[in-house]
């Protein structure tokens, strides 16, 4: 997990309107939400059942741009 240093904006009553990061802490950020987005995609797909699909077949669908 992506340890950040927050510093907040805030409004003249003190609530907090938004969130300062350094640049390499919001890319730790991004690229973990990204890893996340993969994992997800990953259990989803192994979720759901299908049939094999020979890989020329999948290269092709790809080249076409048949893929969902």
């Amino acid at each position: 997990m992506a340890v950040v240093h927050p510093e907040f904006v805030v409004d003249k009553h003190q609530n907090r309107k938004a969130v300062l990061l350094s640049y390499e802490e919001w890319q730790k950020i991004v690229e973990e939400m990204e890893e996340l987005a993969d994992v997800k995609a990953y259990d989803q797909a192994k979720a759901s059942p299908s049939d094999p699909l020979p890989f020329e077949d999948a290269v092709r669908e790809i080249r076409e741009g048949n893929i969902p």
